[in-house]
């Protein structure tokens, strides 16, 4: 909770953390993998440190696309050190939304992201419990910082959090390292619009079971 009070704290306090990380933020909210892969690359020596805090940054303001991040990192530092640095920032990011979320409460998340997310996660929570966290990893849309959110408000122990996140985060981030690698130009995001069509395919058979499952208990209150 201190480590947290302290991020807080500095950010409101302290005028050039809070330039840099409103500049962080618009870069990120651009949405151009190119402006991106230019911002870290511009820092030099640091640019790992700078994607790093990109990503804890991300994390806590969701819903900004973390995938963008694991993209740069891939194309800027190879596709396996870009993975490992994706997954180490992506799981120290998760983190922290899950200590915000337990000790901050749901008031202040919610000023950091929206009501209305909130509530549509618990729905997933609802129905899949700590099951929702490996299944959001399927799903890029999905911001998976909202569900480590969630998850906070939970009784799940961070332990039993912090391994189901390291196991949802790992193929992802593989999968979309190798791809930020490997593909350039339009390749590429012909190879993202796949990927978000497959997501979305995934979404649609999830959404049609939970309405047909919850119309099936409906139907047996009533005959009961």
């Amino acid at each position: 909770m201190g480590v947290v009070l302290v991020i807080l704290s500095t950010y409101l306090f302290v005028p050039q953390v809070k330039q840099n990380i409103n500049q962080m933020v618009f870069y990120l909210s651009m949405l151009n993998l190119d402006a991106i892969k230019e911002y870290i690359l511009s820092f030099g020596a640091w640019a790992p440190i700078i994607s790093f805090l990109l990503m804890l940054l991300q994390s806590v303001v969701a819903p900004l696309p973390a995938f963008l991040i694991t993209f740069a990192n891939a194309a800027l530092f190879g596709w396996v050190y870009g993975a490992i640095l994706s997954w180490v920032s992506a799981m120290a990011g998760a983190a922290l939304c899950f200590y915000i979320a337990r000790f901050l409460g749901r008031e202040t998340v919610e000023k950091l992201t929206s009501k209305y997310a909130l509530d549509s996660v618990n729905v997933f929570f609802e129905k899949y419990g700590k099951h929702t966290i490996l299944i959001a990893r399927l799903l890029p849309f999905m911001s998976f910082d909202l569900v480590s959110y969630a998850a906070g408000f939970t009784s799940m122990s961070f332990i039993s959090f912090f391994v189901a996140t390291g196991l949802g985060q790992l193929p992802a981030t593989i999968i979309y390292s190798y791809v930020g690698d490997m593909l350039t130009g339009s390749a590429k995001f012909v190879m993202m619009g796949i990927m978000i069509l497959f997501a979305l395919s995934v979404l649609a058979f999830m959404l049609k079971k939970m309405y047909n499952e919850k119309n099936n208990n409906s139907i047996d209150v009533k005959l009961k």
